[in-house]
């Protein structure tokens, strides 16, 4: 009995052993036909490097042509401004010399004793001209002078002038020394081409004895017209 069952032992084990050695067998078969089937991976191609356009040669110089040619033109209208603009101003500056446009401007004080000009102020079209303030006396003293002399362009000027003066007198007039009396006034003149225009501006006293100190000062101005050579060519008329 114990052979017996010694043996269906030994038959079954042997068995197993076939089996399990069956199933392997297929297993490594199957690995086997799965690598040779399968395709071997390629690695990736490398794509060339595009090489850059390189832009027709041509069309470089006409863009580089074109460039220069505006830059030209520019160049040439900011010329043309200038030209433009140094014409006008040579114009206007020595037009009048060309013309022989000048004026001649004479202060003249007319005022009596109870006056001293202590500030004469002169301007043409508001540019002062002439300035001084002398409180000494050596200003009323010069009682004619030229004030202006030179070219000036043709056409329409105005002078203006401001005057001061201080009150003069001795014994029971001494007062006088402290007061001021201001006086403003301003004309309005043609320059002619070819012309000279002389211009007298006279300080006077207006009224009579009985008109207020304060009344009396006033400005007069006298215009006379000359041509060219010098001649008068005739007033121009004032105030």
């Amino acid at each position: 009995m114990l052979r017996k069952a010694f043996a269906s032992v030994v038959c079954m084990a042997l068995g197993l052993v076939l089996a399990s050695s069956e199933v392997y067998a297929q297993d490594a078969a199957g690995k086997d036909a799965k690598k040779e089937t399968a395709p071997e991976a390629k690695p990736p191609e490398a794509k060339p490097a595009a090489e850059p356009e390189q832009p027709p040669a041509g069309g470089s110089h006409q863009v580089q042509l074109r460039g220069l040619e505006q830059r030209v033109n520019e160049l040439k209208e900011r010329i043309f401004r200038s030209k433009a603009r140094l014409n006008l101003l040579k114009e206007t500056v020595l037009h009048g010399v060309i013309a022989g446009s000048r004026a001649l401007i004479v202060h003249k004080n007319e005022m009596g004793s109870s006056f001293r000009l202590i500030k004469l102020v002169y301007a043409i079209d508001g540019a002062q001209i002439y300035a001084k303030a002398d409180d000494s006396g050596a200003l009323d003293e010069k009682r004619e002078f030229e004030i202006f002399n030179g070219s000036i362009v043709p056409g329409n000027h105005t002078i203006s002038v401001q005057m001061i003066f201080r009150g003069h007198g001795y014994g029971i007039f001494s007062y006088l020394k402290g007061y001021k009396f201001t006086v403003r006034s301003s004309h309005t003149f043609t320059a002619g081409e070819g012309r000279q225009t002389g211009i007298t501006v006279k300080a006077y006293e207006k009224g009579n004895i009985t008109t207020e100190l304060k009344d009396r000062p006033a400005v007069k101005f006298d215009v006379n017209l000359f041509a060219s050579g010098g001649a008068p060519a005739g007033k121009g008329g004032g105030k």
